[in-house]
């Protein structure tokens, strides 16, 4: 019987000997072959040394909606890589985001406080770059694991505070940096610069394609060659992608926390031509010339179903490199995006076609379902069953005691989540008391999941108007129990009101006394 370690040695030595024959360069074949020996042997050779704390690799969707991968009922749009990662793990199928919006969504699954406690409550821009500011106070999650030897890096939108700041990512755990720092900025998949670390890098894109616009008076809208100056050179989704790629190869031999939050697939509809071709003449076109938000595109459908495919495979190489490096066993690896779909016919998206959301209610910025209940899957073999499912339901401020207790770290005691690492284990656990939202955007909202019973409240601002619904006998949100159960609505009216402390910045003005 052959021993692991000599087989990996013979096919290395064996590779090595082909990728130096005479007059002849090595293919890329060889190449990564001879990774993969290379890192078949590492792991051989550390068997006996298991690493007690886990690789963490964090990819966050930018208004994905819960339908848009294959795992979880897309139809019209692949997602290989997203769909075989599922298989391998586990989906969560009652997974929410932190809000139905950006900035406040990242702020509950840093901090892993919910949204009647963290300080970011809606999206707030700060001038000339950049969100409203975290206060230093607050816990975040990069923090937590660097206090325990992880090296972390971050590629993608941080959101979370201007350069320059205490609230920028070098300022708050991160050790590496590469991306957009501003939400606005990163509405253009063509900027003129991208943040690298503290320094801002040129791209080859002069001029910068803007995140907004509409094609000029007199063009018309059925010649492609009106849409050609929304198309720039230098894609920055593959700059962020190739910075996060080296931070792997760089940190390969120690434990490290990539969070991969992606731009992806939110608007503009930003996607280089030959990423179209997958997409040609599978959808019926109708041109987006502008005027409903962000940039034109001549094909918005195969454009907007291009992007998560480039998103699907930009992940399958980061699982790649995991097994090219042997890291797939020590590597906790989680998808999900940062709310639900956004609303068509918003930059020319088209979520009803594509069925986003499925039967689900509501868009971003709702707090019904469809704009809040996003897709989730996590792997971790050999810990976690292949193809499993959980209907539990978590939130994005469990991910902090989650992974706390899954790499030995001490999560903040302000924390509002549940760890679910049992859950995710295959082991028993006691469901979830409730999960509380609250936003104060889009007239101002907050909802209380309890069991199959949620309860609703908008018009936050003004003169609140209440539901009720049973998720499991109507997952549509489409029959109102409010009148009919009223017992119910006083008992999670009094979750909400213990729940909610109020925030001078980011009130519910109809309960908050200004």
């Amino acid at each position: 019987m052959h021993c692991p370690h000599s087989v990996a040695v013979a096919l290395l030595v064996s590779i090595s000997v082909l990728a130096q024959a005479p007059g002849q360069k090595p293919s890329k074949e060889a190449g990564r072959a001879q990774r993969i020996a290379t890192g078949f042997l590492g792991s051989q050779v550390g068997a006996t040394e298991q690493r007690s704390q886990p690789n963490i690799v964090f990819v966050m969707a930018d208004d994905l909606g819960y339908r848009e991968l294959g795992s979880f009922g897309q139809t019209k749009i692949k997602t290989p890589r997203l769909d075989q990662l599922a298989k391998q793990g586990m989906r969560l199928t009652r997974h929410y985001s932190g809000s139905p919006v950006c900035a406040p969504s990242r702020c509950v699954l840093m901090t892993g406080r919910h949204p009647g406690h963290a300080a970011v409550r809606d999206n707030k821009e700060h001038k000339p770059e950049g969100q409203w500011a975290m206060p230093a106070s607050e816990p975040m999650m990069s923090e937590m694991l660097k206090s325990i030897g992880y090296t972390t890096g971050a590629f993608g939108k941080w959101g979370l505070g201007p350069p320059g700041t205490h609230a920028g990512p070098l300022q708050r755990g991160v050790d590496r940096f590469f991306g957009y720092n501003c939400q606005r900025h990163a509405h253009s998949y063509y900027p003129d610069y991208l943040w690298d670390n503290d320094k801002r890098i040129p791209l080859n894109n002069q001029p910068p394609v803007p995140g907004r616009g509409q094609l000029k008076k007199g063009e018309d809208k059925n010649d492609p060659k009106n849409y050609a100056r929304f198309i720039g050179k230098d894609y920055a989704p593959d700059r962020i992608l190739d910075a996060a790629k080296q931070f792997v190869t760089d940190n390969k031999d120690k434990p490290f926390f990539l969070y991969f939050p992606s731009v992806i697939p939110h608007l503009a509809l930003h996607i280089p031509d030959e990423e179209l071709k997958a997409y040609e003449g599978q959808f019926e076109e109708t041109p987006y010339p502008g005027g409903k938000g962000y940039t034109p595109h001549f094909k918005p459908r195969a454009a907007y179903a291009a992007m998560i495919t480039r998103l699907d495979r930009s992940v399958g190489i980061i699982l790649d490199m995991l097994d090219e490096y042997g890291l797939a066993d020590d590597t906790i690896v989680v998808f999900t995006s940062d709310n639900g779909a956004t609303h068509s016919p918003i930059g020319g998206t088209d979520v009803d076609f594509f069925e986003s959301c499925g039967e689900l209610r509501g868009r971003k910025g709702s707090m019904y379902e469809g704009g809040i209940r996003v897709p989730a899957i996590v792997r971790w073999p050999g810990k976690i069953k292949a193809g499993s499912v959980s209907d539990r339901i978590t939130g994005f401020e469990d991910w902090m005691p989650t992974l706390a207790e899954m790499t030995g770290a001490t999560a903040d005691k302000r924390t509002d989540g549940v760890s679910f690492a049992k859950t995710l284990q295959g082991k028993e656990q006691a469901p979830r008391d409730f999960l509380y939202r609250e936003f104060a955007g889009y007239g101002g909202w907050r909802a209380v999941w309890s069991g199959d019973q949620k309860f609703v409240q908008k018009q936050m601002h003004k003169s609140p108007k209440t539901e009720l619904y049973d998720l499991r006998k109507d997952p549509t949100e489409a029959n109102d129990l409010a009148k009919s159960s009223p017992k119910d609505v006083i008992r999670l009216l009094q979750i909400a009101e213990a729940e909610h402390t109020p925030s001078e910045m980011f009130p519910l003005r109809a309960i908050d006394k200004r």
